[in-house]
């Protein structure tokens, strides 16, 4: 075990933190789009109308992703956990 462990483990924290979020984010994204084009085709520029509604969206999205992002995570901890030993013999 070497540096190439602690690359690997970077990279894995990296890739579950990407897989994650990017649910959160594209919905965010495309609620903001919707309401950006609502808002041009309107002509009504009211700055609660763009926040709240992808605050709502991004929130309901985490609440139902809530048991995927749990066990994603749990797997995350348990490889981690699993590998502690090989990581603590770096030198």
């Amino acid at each position: 075990m070497g540096h190439e462990a602690l690359l690997d483990l970077a990279k894995n924290t990296m890739l579950t933190a990407l897989m994650i979020v990017t649910p959160a984010l594209l919905v965010g994204m495309s609620v903001g789009l919707i309401v950006s084009f609502f808002q041009t085709v309107t002509s009504l520029q009211e700055q609660t109308l763009t926040i709240v509604p992808k605050m709502l969206a991004v929130v309901a999205t985490i609440v139902l992703l809530m048991p995927w992002i749990l066990g994603t995570l749990r797997e995350f901890t348990a490889a981690l956990f699993e590998n502690l030993a090989a990581y603590g013999q770096l030198n």
